[in-house]
């Protein structure tokens, strides 16, 4: 069984490769693979959606079980992917905080949440003391896997107090059978239903 991180990397391989598909020209096949990819998002979704409904409506302790598989980090990515996860952006931003704020004081950081707006999360990474250049990029590397692991849906991480630009977080369901995928296929249908009447 893959572990989070292994999971991580297979949903953003999804990901790239639903960007790859979007770049190819329009043909029968391409809109084969964007209505394949759609309708498997779609009901995955929906018996995910309806699992969770399932453990809601079981019992007293179902609170408990979904806050479990919330916190569960493989679960947790399934659960962002469609939109089902039951905390918001900001509680898991925090909660990501709260994880790394011993671990950054051992190491003599700071780490203070600036802002987030609109999935851009806004942190201040301070040294109590003098950093070296490897020490500031694990730093670096440390913020970034923690607020990731519990909110790998965030659009834009600024870490300021460290070098370096802004990363880019998780695969969206939107990015992955959405809008995109959903307009690709329309596209090229209206092609074929043009190209059928010749």
């Amino acid at each position: 069984m893959a572990n989070a991180t292994e999971f991580q990397q297979r949903v953003q391989q999804l990901g790239k490769l639903i960007a790859e598909l979007e770049q190819m020209p329009d043909s029968p096949l391409k809109v084969a693979a964007g209505e394949l990819v759609h309708l498997l998002m779609e009901v995955h979704g929906t018996a995910i959606e309806r699992m969770m409904e399932i453990v809601f409506d079981s019992q007293s302790a179902a609170a408990v079980t979904i806050d479990k598989l919330g916190g569960d980090p493989i679960v947790r990515s399934l659960l962002l992917l469609y939109s089902l996860h039951p905390e918001d952006l900001q509680t898991r931003v925090r909660k990501s905080i709260d994880v790394l704020r011993p671990r950054l004081r051992k190491l003599n950081y700071q780490l203070e949440l600036l802002g987030l707006e609109e999935g851009v999360v806004r942190l201040q990474v301070e040294s109590s003391g003098h950093a070296c250049g490897s020490t500031t990029a694990n730093v670096r590397s440390m913020v970034e896997e923690g607020v990731y692991e519990y909110a790998p849906d965030v659009t834009s991480l600024l870490i300021l107090g460290l070098e370096g630009q802004p990363s880019s977080g998780f695969v969206t369901l939107e990015s992955l059978a959405g809008p995109r995928i959903s307009q690709v296929s329309t596209t090229a249908a209206q092609a074929l239903a043009v190209g059928g009447a010749d």
